[in-house]
Order: C-alpha cells, then sequence, then structure tokens
C-alpha cells in the first residue's frame, strides 16, 4: 500500500521533561518521574491522558550483536517492566534486521557483520534474560517479543525509498547528533548505517500498525532516532505516537555504566557469573547508591531513602541491599545469597572459599612457552598471576597495577611484579592461589593444573 504525504505539523517535543509532576494521572509516569528514569519527552500531557483512559502499548529495541546484553542495557529493561507493572504492555523489538545495519550512535567505527544463524543465536541467548524481568503470553498486558526482520528484510531497495525515502531531509538527519558527531570527528559513515535511523522509524510505524504500539522509549542518545518515528507515525497516519527517553548514565565517578576494568558486566550467567555480578553491585561508588536502587530495583523508596541517607561504613548496607536485589532479580535468590556470602566469607572474615571466581593456569606453561623459556616452569611471577587471573588483561597492565600497590596474592600485599611463587605457596584451603585486586575489589582463585 502506498504511503500517504506527509501532512500536518510535526510533533511538539520537550527536550527536557518539564511537566508538573503533580499533574500526572497514571502510575507509570509518576513512578518513572520519582525514581528518575524520564530526560525526554514527546507529548507529555496527551501521554499521561492515553495511559490514564487505557492499556498503553511501548516498546524499546534491542540489537542482537553478542549472546548477552550487557549492565547499560538495564535501564532500558526496567522501563519496560515499569510499564508492565502499571498495567500497560512492553514490547521487546529485536534487532534482527537493524542488527545487520548497525547503530551508528556514539559509534567511531562500522560494526562488524554477523551472519543470519549469530543474529538467530545471539537472540535466544538475550531472551532468556528478558524473561526473568518479564511476564510473556498473550494476556491484554503481557509482554511480547518481536523481530524486526520480520517485515524489514521484506522490503525492496526501490520500494523502501519510494514508500519511506520522502518522509526524510538529508537536512535533518545530517543534524542528527548520531551523524553530526561522527562526521565532526572525522570519521567515516557508510550509506548502510546512514540508513539506520530510518530503518529505526519504520520499525515504530511498522509496531504501530500491527500491534497497537503507540510509546517508543530509549536513552537520551536515542532522541533523534525516537521523534523521527513519531513524526512518521504521526505524519503517515494520523495516530498518536510518542516518545520518551532517558538520561545518559553514567557513574558519580564519569564512568560508562556497565564497563569496568575487566570488560563489560554482562546480564547473561555464561558471560558474567552471578557472583561477578553481585560483586559489581557492592563496589558501586557511595553516591550512586540511591540512584541505582531507584533505578535498578523494586524497592520501596522510602526504604531506599533510609538506605541512601546511612554515611561512613554503613553505607556499605545500602550496597549490600543494592547488590542482593539486583542480582535477585536477574539470577535468583539463591544465587544472590550464595554470592552475598562467598563476599562476605573473602572480604570480611579472610576466608577463601572455592566458590570464588576461579581460573585455570598451566603451570608448567604451553609448549610455546617453555620453549622461550627453556623448559617447564618450577617458579611464577606475581605478574604472570595477576594475568592468569584475568583481573588484569596483559602482563605490562599486571606489573604496573601491583607496582601500584593494589594487588595482594593470599592476603599479601605484593610489591614486586617480579616475586615468585611456587606450587607450595598455594593455599591448600583452596587449592589454589588467592589473587585480589584492590582493597574491595575482586578476588580470583588461581588454579595451577
Amino acid at each position: 500500500m502506498r504511503a500517504r504525504r506527509a501532512t500536518g505539523p510535526a510533533p511538539l517535543c520537550s527536550s527536557r521533561f518539564e511537566h508538573d509532576r503533580s499533574r500526572l494521572q497514571v502510575r507509570f509516569l509518576t513512578t518513572l518521574s520519582e525514581r528518575g528514569y524520564i530526560h525526554q519527552i514527546t507529548h507529555p500531557v496527551e501521554l499521561d491522558a492515553a495511559a490514564a483512559s487505557g492499556v498503553v502499548t511501548g516498546y524499546i529495541g534491542f540489537d542482537a550483536t553478542a549472546p548477552s546484553l550487557h549492565v547499560g542495557s538495564l535501564i532500558q529493561i526496567m522501563m519496560l517492566r515499569r510499564l508492565q507493572q502499571a498495567g500497560h504492555r512492553p514490547v521487546v523489538v529485536m534487532g534482527g534486521g537493524t542488527t545487520k545495519v548497525g547503530d551508528p550512535t556514539g559509534k567511531d567505527a562500522s560494526r562488524p557483520q554477523l551472519t543470519d544463524a549469530d543474529i538467530a543465536a545471539n537472540i535466544a541467548s538475550i531472551r532468556t534474560v528478558f524473561e526473568k524481568f518479564l511476564t510473556f503470553g498473550d494476556g491484554p498486558t503481557d509482554a511480547v517479543m518481536i523481530d524486526n526482520d520480520e517485515w524489514l528484510s521484506k522490503f525492496g531497495y526501490v520500494e523502501f525509498l519510494r514508500e519511506y525515502g520522502t518522509q526524510f531531509t538529508i537536512n535533518r538527519m545530517l543534524a542528527f547528533d548520531s551523524v553530526k558527531l561522527r562526521l565532526e570527528r572525522e570519521q567515516p559513515m557508510t550509506f548502510l548505517e546512514f540508513n539506520y535511523m530510518l530503518m529505526q522509524s519504520v520499525d515504530f510505524l511498522e509496531l504501530n500498525r500491527r500491534l497497537n504500539v503507540t510509546l517508543q522509549m530509549g536513552g537520551s542518545d536515542q532522541w533523534g532516532n525516537i521523534t523521527s518515528g513519531v513524526d512518521l507515525v504521526r505524519r503517515m497516519d494520523q495516530k498518536s505516537a510518542f516518545g520518551l527517553t532517558t538520561p545518559l548514565l553514567t557513574t558519580a565517578s564519569g564512568g560508562k555504566m556497565g564497563k569496568t576494568a575487566q570488560g563489560a558486566v554482562w546480564l547473561n550467567a555464561e558471560q558474567l557469573s552471578p557472583y561477578d555480578y553481585w560483586q559489581f553491585w557492592r563496589n558501586v561508588d557511595d553516591a550512586d547508591v540511591g540512584r541505582f536502587l531507584r533505578l535498578f530495583t523494586d524497592m520501596p523508596l522510602d526504604e531506599i531513602a533510609r538506605l541512601e541517607a546511612l554515611e561512613g561504613a554503613g553505607i556499605n548496607e545500602g550496597k549490600k541491599a543494592l547488590a542482593d536485589a539486583a542480582t535477585t532479580m536477574l539470577h535468583g535468590a539463591d544465587e544472590a545469597l550464595k554470592a552475598r556470602t562467598t563476599s562476605e566469607e573473602a572480604f570480611e572474615k579472610g576466608h577463601a572459599t572455592t566458590d570464588l571466581p576461579t581460573r585455570e593456569f598451566i603451570w608448567a606453561g604451553t609448549p610455546e612457552e617453555q620453549e622461550r623459556h627453556g623448559g617447564p616452569f618450577q617458579k611464577r611471577q606475581a605478574e604472570a598471576l595477576l594475568k592468569a587471573s584475568e583481573l588484569s588483561p596483559s602482563t605490562g597492565q599486571a606489573r604496573k597495577k601491583i607496582q601500584n600497590e593494589g594487588v595482594w596474592i593470599n592476603d599479601n600485599l605484593i610489591k614486586d611484579p617480579g616475586q615468585l611463587f611456587g606450587l607450595d605457596d598455594v593455599d591448600t584451603d583452596v587449592g589454589a592461589f588467592k589473587v585480589k585486586l584492590g582493597k574491595r575489589g575482586q578476588i580470583v582463585l588461581v588454579k595451577p593444573i
């Protein structure tokens, strides 16, 4: 069917959410506002009225570039959870189609292209996480997962351009941050990536027609893409459509949420153990405790206020409560308790247990190492043990960490990266070396094999 010509004004969009909270009618928007989710919103009064009069169906898109999402995506998952908790319907859109193109937002390089089989496997793996946060089914407020490849792959090139190309101007597309910032940094953007914003806008239109989706949510870096989708639905089909974004999420220290010195904080247990996930939340900055409790747990606001008001060592109670709640939501209460017990035994009582993360270390060395060394290793340097723990990505980095006096092996502070350890130095209680990075950092068992 040929698209209707663009008519009517572009949507009235607020660059920041400034709507009077006392005038909000619905629990969904009130909850989002009180817990700090809202940064930008289109048509707040109209959206509030729509949510008060019936079920609003809202979606967020997730590309399937890896077998797991990481903590940086958790705020979006929680937004869908809040939507369902308030009696509305969440739609998870997996980007089987858009993953083939790659979102250029915040990127200086094109994504590597994945095969259809890789993308399908990633989607299947990622779905298991959403099932922990949302209730899927056929009911009016049950969550739905859909793959945008169902419609994007069906378009012919000329058909897509004739249907939707007239709805977008190059002038506006070049003004989007995802494009403008890439060009300002003089980094190339392929024509393939340039099409991403069109595809995301068409997703909204297609979802509106198929599932009566009227709300798209996402991070603040998606504002341009989201408002383009809102505009497309309103102009082509003259139907209500809304957009809502969350603030850019960084830690109190200015770091990117979901990244640590050891890499991404993955949500799937196959990529990151429940213990390491618990430790991530236990070690957040003091200043982040209250904010993260509001965003990433279902804890009542009055209890959060009590915890974030604690001072000194007392704030550790809030950190443990955050770690317990976040880990329980993703991995279950048993895994959360196990992680907390393991951590307290290791850090507070000084008892290493075999429940700590364990890395195997070929003590004699690989054949290549033995050839370079002139035979099997009898002893190993401290820097090699730290690298084997995977708490440091390279021997050079391990050496620097030890020199900065931030590494303990078997509870002893290590000052010399070349300090030698033999098999008789293994902690006999656990049959491994206990390697700790930072006073409150991670502990990993390095087991010689």
